[in-house]
């Protein structure tokens, strides 16, 4: 299923809600530079308020609480995310080419944002509710539906459809969590051989894609 974005929907807004939409999204932004900053823990309605210049119950009339920010910048993000997988992919037309760009678009998204993807997969979100039809669940559904449509074309073994989305998902998110977060992870083992993190993102992608490639 797929979601309409919000750039499509303003098209068929009032004025009224056209303007409601704008101040919502300036509060997303300011508050996302804010949780990549200082931690979801830092943040408090009424530090957004003075960020943002809206009094504390200017807030409310967006948004119900913290945790209603919090999930709106996650699916702020993860929308940018799944946009820029449909861009990278339009005009793919096999499997693997597509499992390939999908797993470089998504590493690239997160490199560029790295403040904001560590807070979408902090262990404060996983004490929220996973709506089924936001972006993140998209973006999961699409993966496996990459996968089921690499087995249908014979480009990819018979397997578990959904453990195999998870592991590509975890061997994706591993890697681009590594790369974030600890600046030497380039340096081999005895500090003497760097890569890049092309090289190394490259090598992962093909090594991960080998273990879904159909035996010939």
């Amino acid at each position: 299923m797929s979601i309409e974005p919000a750039c499509c929907k303003s098209a068929s807004q009032s004025p009224a809600e056209r303007r409601h939409m704008r101040v919502r999204n300036s509060i997303i932004a300011a508050a996302e530079k804010m949780f990549a900053r200082e931690g979801e823990l830092a943040v408090s309605m009424r530090r957004l308020a003075e960020e943002t210049d809206y009094s504390p119950a200017a807030l409310y009339k967006y948004f119900g609480s913290k945790a209603d920010v919090f999930n709106a910048v996650r699916e702020s993000f993860f929308e940018r995310l799944v946009g820029r997988i449909d861009l990278a992919t339009k005009d793919q037309t096999d499997a693997v080419s597509t499992c390939r760009t999908t797993a470089r678009a998504y590493i690239e998204t997160a490199l560029e944002n790295p403040g904001t993807y560590l807070m979408a997969y902090s262990s404060w979100a996983d004490h929220l509710p996973e709506d089924v039809g936001s972006f993140g669940s998209q973006a999961a559904a699409q993966l496996q539906a990459l996968i089921a449509n690499g087995v249908a074309s014979g480009e990819f073994r018979q397997q578990d459809i959904s453990l195999a989305g998870k592991s590509i998902w975890a061997a994706v998110h591993g890697l681009t969590s590594l790369l974030i977060q600890i600046d030497d992870f380039r340096t081999g083992v005895d500090g003497t051989e760097t890569h890049s993190n092309e090289k190394v993102i490259e090598f992962h992608i093909e090594f991960m894609i080998n273990g879904l490639l159909a035996t010939k």
